[in-house]
């Protein structure tokens, strides 16, 4: 569903209203606020896909704004990746491209602009001690036996604590709100903390890092953000964004929350893609199970599928859990307009037609997209021995099943009608081979005397066939949830041992022996692929399933 044919969301109705009443001049100034501490994964693409989206909807300005204040978890790599991802999704920040760290010095500056009004103090509690005194949600929290030192004493402590006198996790500098608010948040929250750790981009310069609440809202200020989106689980951290801004008199944006994507048999937490890449039981971030953007974007997904499924989704206040057919689907729809349709059989079953005429081959036509006339057609070349699916075939057929069986005749994709008249056994009583006859008078797949025929199937002339390695690939996750696990277990158990297949003589159209890293396709009756990007070699091309069909096939054989 495209943007316009949709209603607006509710976020779209804040924007109109504040342009209508002129709130910011008639300005529109979002951003994408990322932490470099790992890759973007399909969350993320709703929320650039909303922040790019609504500023290009009406007119505004949109930055990429990195909040790398952990220097001890980010990376240039990540940095990299995210400013990839962005522009493959189809978005540009143009000059606007920010860090927090370029605003550390400001950020100092506020601090001690709060200090100084006695609304921020140093605080010696350690970690657990601090989390003992904060109380809980139903009972108050207790005041630090710190929180009234003077305003001399707190800046004398807070300099000496950017001059790296102290050790990690000894010293804080907390805001002084009410340890008795109902806002566990509000319950003077730590501003900065002792970290002698060395910064991607400001090297040893810092020995103190500021917390994520106190440093995005002043960030946004500080650019003249107008809407600052996030999703919902900072919905209680807004009364904080706001004191911060009160407290010192600056410009105003509004925060707004939105509802996070989640999506079934997929995990969006940083911390456990990361544990999947370090344990080795993915290949990679971008490994094509991976919910990363770089992920999908290998197993052959398209900006404009993912930005289609991010609008057909919308933008909810409430979390929902969305189910992967939706994206799924979207990608299916985009590459079914697309993608050439190409023959492959990646379980190949020989089939010799016995009165094909020796050495002869046929070049047959071949339709690339019946969704796009403009693909034009290509030719196939067709001899006396073929390769199909070995599950086009059944020597006692089930009930609907209509491809090949003794006895019966089917029409090949683009070619001739065929009957199997033999089957050929190897000493396990495996089939092995099949003998058929073809009827010349078909050619093109119809019959001149008007006999029908039930099932099509899909064929490679084993002479010409062009030999490759092709992955299945299904969901990492065995559970929609993979979070449901028994008490003592973690979400690996929910792991799919079958999440990839690798088959490594699949036989192919000769065609396909040019296609270049990227190249996508529709593998006809079996699903739509893309040559892997990372794998492939010239003429020796890798193919990654992107989807499969979904069509009746998928499911007669299911149940057969």
């Amino acid at each position: 569903m495209s943007t316009e044919a949709r209603a607006s969301n509710f976020i779209e109705e804040i924007v109109e209203e504040d342009l209508r009443t002129n709130k910011y001049g008639g300005r529109i100034h979002t951003r994408f606020p990322p932490e470099p501490n790992g890759y973007l994964h399909i969350g993320h693409a709703k929320s650039i896909c909303l922040n790019f989206g609504l500023a290009q909807k009406y007119g505004g300005l949109t930055n990429l704004r990195f909040d790398d204040t952990n220097p001890t978890k980010e990376d240039t790599e990540y940095v990299d990746s995210i400013m990839a991802d962005v522009r493959w999704l189809g978005f540009d920040w143009g000059d606007r491209l920010f860090y927090a760290s370029d605003y550390f010095e400001q950020l100092f500056d506020y601090a001690v602009r709060l200090i100084e009004a006695g609304k921020a103090y140093v605080c010696d509690l350690s970690a657990d001690q601090t989390r003992e005194f904060r109380g809980t949600l139903t009972q108050p929290g207790k005041n630090s036996p710190y929180r009234d030192r003077s305003v001399g004493e707190n800046l004398d402590l807070f300099l000496r604590m950017k001059a790296g006198e102290f050790l990690d996790g000894t010293r804080t500098l907390r805001a002084k709100i009410d340890m008795a608010h109902p806002n566990l948040n509000m319950r003077d929250p730590v501003m900065y903390r002792i970290l002698h750790a060395h910064h991607h981009r400001t090297g040893d310069k810092w020995c103190i890092y500021p917390m994520y609440d106190w440093t995005h809202g002043q960030n946004d200020s500080q650019e003249r953000i107008t809407h600052s989106i996030c999703t919902l689980e900072f919905e209680n951290h807004r009364p904080l964004y706001d004191w911060f801004i009160k407290e010192l008199g600056i410009f105003a944006p509004q925060q707004i929350e939105f509802a996070r994507l989640n999506l079934t048999y997929t995990i969006m937490s940083k911390r456990w893609l990361l544990q999947l890449v370090k344990e080795k039981r993915v290949t990679g971030w971008d490994d094509p199970r991976m919910p990363t953007i770089c992920g999908f974007r290998r197993r052959g997904y398209t900006p404009e599928a993912i930005r289609a499924f991010c609008d057909r989704i919308g933008v909810a206040k409430f979390n929902s859990t969305i189910d992967m057919q939706v994206l799924e689907g979207a990608i299916r729809d985009d590459l079914n307009r697309r993608a050439n349709r190409v023959m492959a059989v990646l379980r190949p079953l020989k089939v010799v037609i016995e009165n094909y005429p020796d050495g002869q081959t046929d070049e047959l036509e071949a339709i690339n997209n019946p969704e796009d006339p403009s693909a034009g057609t290509r030719k196939v070349p067709f001899s006396k021995t073929l390769y199909i699916e070995q599950d086009d075939f059944r020597e006692t057929p089930p009930k609907g099943y209509y491809r090949l069986a003794p006895g019966v005749e089917v029409r090949l994709r683009y070619a001739y009608f065929i009957k199997c008249v033999d089957v050929v056994k190897n000493a396990a009583g495996e089939v092995v081979e099949l003998r058929c006859t073809y009827d010349p008078t078909t050619r093109g797949g119809n019959a001149p005397d008007g006999r029908k025929v039930k099932g099509t199937i899909h064929w490679v002339s084993a002479q010409h066939a062009h030999s490759a390695e092709v992955r299945l690939y299904d969901y990492l996750f065995n559970k929609p949830d993979p979070s449901d696990v028994p008490e003592g277990e973690t979400f690996l158990a929910n792991l799919n041992p079958n999440s990839l297949e690798t088959i490594a003589d699949a036989k192919l159209e000769p065609s396909l022996a040019a296609a270049k890293p990227g190249d996508r396709f529709q593998f006809e009756r079996l699903g739509y692929f893309c040559a892997d990007t990372k794998d492939s070699q010239p003429g020796k091309p890798v193919f990654n399933r992107t989807v499969t069909l979904k069509d009746t096939w998928a499911k007669l054989e299911r149940k057969s």
